[in-house]
């Protein structure tokens, strides 16, 4: 199984989106480290919203899409749903 998921921090005061195929809390561990990305900027990011997919294509797909909204009024009912 693969995720499309986002993720938001709190500090920051914004979203994350992404996919992955490897462990969905193993990942937000990754984007809570320190490194150079985007996420590594700090440790506070929560998982807010997961869809999970058969394959890594579909969950691709999914990502690519909710980022091509470019809409966080959007992307926010989309988390309360």
């Amino acid at each position: 199984m693969c995720n499309f998921y986002i993720i938001f921090s709190p500090s920051l005061d914004k979203y994350y989106y992404g996919h992955t195929c490897d462990e969905l809390t193993e990942r937000i561990s990754k984007h809570n480290s320190n490194h150079k990305g985007f996420t590594g900027k700090t440790d506070d990011w929560k998982l807010v919203y997961n869809e999970e997919y058969s394959s890594k294509t579909e969950a691709q797909n999914r990502e690519l899409q909710v980022k091509n909204w470019k809409n966080r009024k959007r992307v926010e009912a989309l988390i309360k749903k």
